[in-house]
């Protein structure tokens, strides 16, 4: 298995209001999207919108207990300095985000974050000292 992620997809309460939330942080939506399904280009993986009872069936849990909740599971978005987490985690609640962490110095030696989008999936945003990002957004991980 190739080491690397193509498709992250988010089950959402509401689709429409979830996918004007991502269009209100300056994010287009891919033409391939229709009624069913949103698509973000990421740069060279992609963020699905999906509805949650549909993922559910799609996965096979359809007869499963409720599946909406904190799974353990973040999504992050790392910014090129302190002032670029800022600027993010108040453009996410100028959008309709809820802040679940005011930024902050960590322990690991960043500053991060933390916003839940409207259907409650967090998002850590954060600036990594130790991770620098190219011009294309990109991260390089030493080996």
């Amino acid at each position: 298995m190739d080491q690397r992620v193509s498709l992250i997809t988010l089950g959402v309460g509401d689709l429409a209001a979830s996918t004007a939330f991502y269009e209100r942080l300056g994010w287009r939506r891919s033409l391939q999207s229709n009624e069913a399904v949103t698509f973000f280009d990421l740069g060279g993986s992609v963020l699905g919108l999906f509805g949650a009872d549909a993922l559910k069936e799609d996965a096979g849990l359809a007869d499963t207990a409720d599946a909406t909740g904190f799974r353990g599971v973040t999504v992050a978005q790392n910014q090129r300095s302190k002032a670029e987490v800022d600027a993010v985690l108040k453009a996410a609640e100028e959008a309709g985000a809820r802040i679940a962490k005011p930024a902050e110095d960590v322990f690991w030696g960043g500053y991060s974050g933390y916003f839940a989008d409207p259907d409650g999936h967090l998002w850590e945003i954060a600036f990594n000292p130790f991770w620098p990002i190219d011009d294309e957004g990109r991260i390089t991980l030493a080996d």
